[in-house]
């Protein structure tokens, strides 16, 4: 092995040297940090006993989930990609309701569904159905106009178009869905299953946590990982395997015209059944209505809550708790980045780890970070700059390395100093790649200081005042705060976007 493939393990020899060091000079209490030996040992045992059997319950879980929904968000894709109508129709409401993350769902869910499997597969089937439904829309629409002419020209069968066209047009895109979809339902399904599970590999975590055996803690996160790892390892090896042909260049993905109002008025009609479906089965007493009350009594909860102050002061302090764990996430993540990218070595040495660090899902840290930093504002604002670190770190990194070769010989030219090239060169040209980062982070801020909420249940917050209303069975409560959270994350979405356009406006028209 040549030296550059041993400094990959440099980081964590180091970080394994001041773990045995730390646990037996007893700088943290046994019960807080506990010694390798002891993980090891632990997870010889599990290994022999159950964790094997939770493993498989949660893989079966997710397996069911990521089989519904990548069926449904094929189907969805596909026909929203192939019918200007399907799309007029069912795309405004079907990425209003994505905009909503997942855990967003689980208060309510729990109230119809219970902790069942059933809860499990759902909320799965949801983390999965959106992105790929999102990409093989835009696979079946990026078919090159060149090649539709031609299969027009040679009045290819509809079924032989599909075959030689659209398939191999939407394939790589469908498989960047199906890696994202797959990484987001293993992330809710570790999730729901701390909150809500008698089993499974995130219920072994929990009991590891109340037992205050962060053994068991530690030795699950591994797992946790090494699974991550190798679905997402097997995703990108099937996709360097199967597509073979040259992809699609950007510059040759159809574009299509703005919509017209016409288009907006398809757009309203599946919102306008629904809510009319709504009222006629709230009406008709066909569902209980403490699970389904009417749509009036749910805007007129919330406008007594927004009068109260009752939503928007938890909604507040949630937005703070975003606000803070970004900023410092964001922070650390641009300038982990910027050293990353700039420096070979280290990039080789620490690399490796931060990508393996990235498999494990984010909610797996949840127990451990409870146990050492307590379950007050703190934790939670930590949680939530982890959640932002990662994509921005990320961004940054591959954008420093994408830079062009070009501005290194500018610089050598104008005998440009590190600080002239980083200020006038190297900043201006990775701005695109940090804040398309940071539209990232803003997502997963928004979706990590909720999902704290959840897991530390102190405190004022949206997810709290979630949490609570549906222990009370107030599931007037429960929509309205669903619909704040997913009209807050479609803000989220779109401010990201126009900060993005902002900060590269420099670049003119592209």
């Amino acid at each position: 092995m040549s030296w550059r493939g041993l400094s990959a393990w440099t980081l964590p020899v180091l970080l394994y040297t001041l773990w045995w060091f730390a646990s037996h000079h007893q700088w943290m209490s046994p019960q807080i940090l506990p010694t390798p030996e002891l993980v090891w040992q632990t997870a010889a045992e599990l290994f022999g006993d159950n964790l094997v059997a939770n493993l498989f319950i949660s893989l079966r879980r997710l397996a069911f989930g990521l089989a519904a929904g990548v069926l449904g968000g094929t189907l969805l894709g596909a026909a929203m990609g192939t019918s200007r109508t399907v799309d007029a129709v069912i795309a405004p409401s079907f990425y209003a309701l994505a905009q909503i993350p997942t855990l967003a769902w689980l208060p309510l869910l729990m109230v119809v569904l219970g902790i069942g499997e059933s809860l499990k597969v759902v909320l799965i089937f949801k983390a999965v159905l959106v992105p790929v439904a999102i990409h093989t829309q835009l696979g079946v629409r990026t078919v090159p106009p060149r090649l539709r002419e031609m299969a027009a020209v040679l009045r290819l069968p509809r079924g032989q178009g599909v075959r030689l066209l659209t398939v191999p047009a939407a394939l790589p895109p469908f498989l960047t869905g199906l890696r994202l979809g797959l990484a987001q339902g293993w992330l809710t399904l570790i999730a729901v299953e701390l909150l809500a599970s008698s089993e499974g590999i995130g219920y072994l975590m929990v009991w590891g946590r109340q037992m205050f055996q962060l053994d068991i803690v530690f030795v699950c996160i591994a797992v946790i990982g090494a699974v991550g790892f190798t679905m997402d390892y097997g995703i990108h090896a099937l996709d360097r395997r199967v597509v073979r042909w040259p992809r699609v260049a950007l510059a040759e993905h159809v574009t299509h015209a703005k919509r017209g109002w016409l288009a907006y008025g398809y757009g309203a009609v599946l919102p306008m059944v629904a809510v009319l479906a709504w009222s006629v089965a709230a009406h008709e007493h066909w569902v209980d209505a403490r699970i389904l009350p009417a749509p009036l009594l749910v805007l007129t909860s919330t406008w007594h809550d927004v009068k109260s102050g009752a939503l928007p002061i938890p909604l507040l302090h949630t937005l703070l708790r975003s606000i803070e764990g970004l900023a410092l996430g964001a922070t650390i993540g641009v300038l982990s980045g910027l050293a990353l990218g700039l420096n070979a070595s280290l990039r080789r040495t620490v690399g490796p780890t931060l990508a393996a660090l990235r498999q494990v899902a984010i909610f797996a840290w949840i127990p451990l970070l409870t146990a050492w930093a307590g379950i007050d504002n703190l934790a939670k604002v930590i949680f939530v700059a982890l959640a932002a670190f990662f994509p921005m770190v990320v961004a940054t990194a591959r954008a420093v390395e994408n830079l062009s070769p070009q501005l290194a010989e500018v610089a050598q030219t104008l005998r440009l100093d590190f600080v002239q090239r980083l200020r006038w060169l190297i900043l201006p040209a990775i701005v695109p790649g940090v804040f398309a980062g940071l539209r990232l982070a803003l997502v997963y801020a928004w979706l990590g200081a909720i999902g704290a909420e959840y897991f530390m249940p102190s405190g004022v917050g949206i997810g709290s005042f979630m949490l609570d209303a549906q222990q009370l069975f107030r599931m007037d409560r429960l929509l309205s705060a669903a619909g704040v959270v997913g009209a807050l994350g479609a803000l989220f979405g779109w401010l990201g976007g126009r900060l993005e356009a902002s900060a590269t406006r420099w670049r003119g028209p592209r």
